[in-house]
């Protein structure tokens, strides 16, 4: 094993702003007894029941701010993936024909930073009125709360 001159090192280190980091040698158990890091033991669960995807798209969810801005998560939320299908719901209808006419670059830019989630295409729902077809004092064919004022 050669010497290292430490004084030069640190000087090389000094003038270029680059330190020299020393390798991590992990060594590999052979007995099954043995204990293992806990990243191996969940990436191999993971890969064994093919749960990439359902992470990604938890990824997605988790991480939506991050992945369409701050402007727009604060008016959006991802509802659910369904066939490749990513509903988005917004605040209000001006939102939602802003997020129509941006769908095919929002399209790429999700499917770019969450490669493993399987968005194919984006359903942009606006928010939904209140429905007067059901409850206690519902009457069949009335017209909702217009029909009440005889």
């Amino acid at each position: 094993m050669a010497k290292r001159d430490l004084a030069k090192d640190l000087f090389i280190s000094y003038k270029t702003g680059y330190i020299k980091k020393q390798k991590v040698i992990r060594e590999v158990n052979q007995n099954p007894t043995d204990p293992q890091l806990i990243s191996d033991v969940l990436n191999n669960l993971i890969q064994d029941r093919e749960w990439q995807s359902g992470i990604a798209e938890g990824n997605l969810f988790a991480n939506w701010e991050k992945l369409v801005g701050a402007e727009i998560a604060e008016h959006t939320e991802p509802i659910a993936i369904l066939d490749g299908v990513l509903t988005i719901k917004t605040s209000s209808t001006a939102w939602a024909v802003q997020l129509n006419l941006i769908s095919n670059d929002l399209l790429a830019s999700l499917q770019a930073s969450a490669p493993g989630a399987l968005v194919e295409k984006l359903s942009i729902i606006g928010p939904q009125g209140p429905n007067w077809k059901r409850g206690v004092r519902t009457i069949r064919g009335a017209r909702g709360p217009r029909d009440t004022y005889g």
